[in-house]
């Protein structure tokens, strides 16, 4: 790809949760593309090794693009906060925010959920976008630069055994388009993303948890979209990536990356045989 027609030249991006997963993918579509990306997660040894990685493939980091990792854990504050400050220390600028870093626990009932549970979960999957975005924007808002939010198409319509998750997706779609409004007069774009089944390590993970029955729930998972198969996380990627370098006449916009999951009518009298097989 030559330097003409890379996307996001000289952009400075960062990615929370980046070093697995749909961060991962971004981290990977961004720097193809010339940004210089800080991203973080709470595991060194990855995060490091993908630093690595990309930086080789841009000739030890003296080409276009740039990885550079930041050990951090979105659940503490002052570690996002030192995120920001060491990417414009390094960068002098940010123009994109990528919130990524979350979870999905494993299904069971609202019965089976703790309050704490649920006070954790919303402290990792929403609390963390508002304080990387509210220490992130001073320096967005000089660059007329753009937020993207990792949501979940399920934050939309629903999902088994997901009553707290469902709500911190849902909760980041709308705070996504108030943010929106609000950051409107300083010409930043906040966006948000809602994939559907996207092959996460995640999703592998939980899968083999079900044993016998992983074979079953990973067909299962190709299923539900009408193309026929998981999303990848460079597709997660070139989403965002379209976001932040075309997409400049749209904010407060959930798009959703699904394969057409939400279309035509589900199998809705199978939730109780799933909820049995767990039992």
């Amino acid at each position: 790809m030559s330097s003409d027609s890379l996307r996001y030249k000289d952009k400075v991006t960062i990615v929370t949760g980046g070093s697995k997963g749909i961060g991962e993918g971004c981290v990977r579509v961004f720097v193809r593309n010339g940004s210089k990306v800080v991203f973080c997660s709470r595991n060194a040894e990855e995060g490091k090794r993908l630093e690595t990685e990309l930086n080789e493939e841009q000739g030890g980091g003296r080409g276009p693009g740039e990885a550079y990792f930041v050990q951090c854990d979105v659940n503490n504050g002052d570690e996002i906060k030192n995120l920001i400050d060491k990417t414009v220390e390094k960068f002098g600028r940010i123009d994109c925010l990528i919130n990524n870093a979350g979870t999905h626990p494993s299904r069971k009932t609202i019965d089976e959920f703790t309050a704490d549970e649920f006070t954790d979960l919303f402290k990792l999957n929403v609390l963390s976008y508002f304080i990387a975005a509210k220490h992130a924007l001073p320096y967005l808002r000089k660059t007329e630069g753009n937020i993207i939010n990792m949501s979940s198409l399920v934050g939309t319509i629903g999902q088994e055994g997901a009553t707290t998750y469902c709500a911190t997706k849902g909760a980041i779609t709308a705070m996504t388009k108030a943010m929106a409004v609000d950051e409107s007069q300083y010409n930043v774009r906040v966006n948000v993303v809602s994939p559907g089944n996207v092959w996460t390590p995640l999703w592998d993970s939980e899968a083999k948890r079900l044993g016998d029955l992983a074979e079953a729930a990973v067909q299962a998972g190709k299923d539900a979209q009408l193309v026929g198969r998981f999303g990848t996380i460079e597709e997660s990627g070139q989403l965002c990536l379209y976001l932040a370098a075309e997409a400049t006449f749209t904010t407060g916009v959930d798009f959703i990356l699904s394969g057409g999951a939400e279309l035509n009518y589900a199998k809705k009298n199978q939730i109780k045989s799933v909820a049995n097989l767990k039992t």
